[in-house]
């Protein structure tokens, strides 16, 4: 991906709001910054989609810069019509200012950083969605469990895949409902559990499109989620649990849903 960002993107919005975008992305607002600007981004597709730009940008940076000082070095968004990263590694920094031929580099390693970041931004925007909605109390849902068949009807038309919901009654949990939400790619689908001391899970699945993405842990904070990818439909599943329970889960998630978990194993 080139370092200009469409200027239409970018100039949408003011340049505070742009500098509470950065600060999302590095990490750098408090927890209620955090949950206010979540739960904007969960509604506000060209927000989110701003967001999963800068995501993939520093995604594609730590796979260029694959090593442990790059992977530490901190990152800050330059905010105006380009987005530019400062990195501690000087060597790195003067290496890739020094190159003669950008848009080849670019193209070398594009095969490798592309599904890797394209995956991180997935994962992320599900763990976006389970951060806003599983501690919602009053409205977790849209439409509830009660009219599951409505439910996976109107989803399934929505995203124009036959969708449906699997069962994790063995784990301990129950369907809650779901929703309809933005995804970088289009529209995307979340279905939230809940188990009975209130604990939730939920599933986010979004047209991907790879046609098959390994699986993925993303660690944000205490919440956990795997991604994956089948027959270009993008999979994750999120909660706060041991990383051992929630890939179990997500396993046999995988295996309900027509993928093949035994590559995982």
């Amino acid at each position: 991906m080139s370092d200009d960002l469409d200027p239409t993107a970018a100039s949408r919005f003011s340049e505070p709001e742009l500098r509470a975008l950065s600060a999302f992305v590095d990490g750098k607002l408090t927890e209620a910054e955090h949950q206010a600007l979540g739960a904007r981004l969960a509604v506000d597709r060209r927000a989110a989609n701003l967001i999963a730009r800068y995501r993939e940008q520093r995604g594609a940076l730590r796979v260029l810069f694959a090593d442990p000082a790059a992977q530490g070095s901190r990152t800050c968004v330059v905010l105006r019509r380009r987005t530019s990263w400062c990195h501690r590694t000087a060597l790195a920094v003067s290496s890739l200012a020094a190159g003669a031929a950008i848009t080849g580099l670019a193209g070398v390693i594009s095969s490798q950083v592309a599904q890797p970041a394209a995956q991180t931004a997935f994962a992320e925007q599900a763990d976006l969605a389970y951060m806003v909605y599983a501690p919602e109390r009053r409205h977790p849902v849209e439409v509830t469990a009660a009219r599951e068949g409505a439910l996976v009807d109107w989803l399934s038309k929505r995203l124009n895949r036959p969708l449906s919901v699997p069962s994790l009654r063995e784990y301990g949990y129950a369907l809650l409902g779901g929703r309809l939400l933005p995804g970088a790619d289009g529209p995307a689908a979340q279905f939230m559990y809940e188990d009975g001391t209130g604990a939730r899970l939920a599933l986010y699945v979004s047209p991907a499109p790879q046609r098959e993405m390994a699986i993925r842990l993303l660690r944000e904070g205490d919440r956990r989620t795997f991604s994956w990818a089948n027959d270009r439909m993008g999979y994750a599943v999120s909660g706060r649990m041991a990383e051992g329970q929630l890939r179990k889960i997500a396993v046999d998630v995988c295996s309900e849903l027509g993928g093949h978990p035994e590559k995982w194993r």
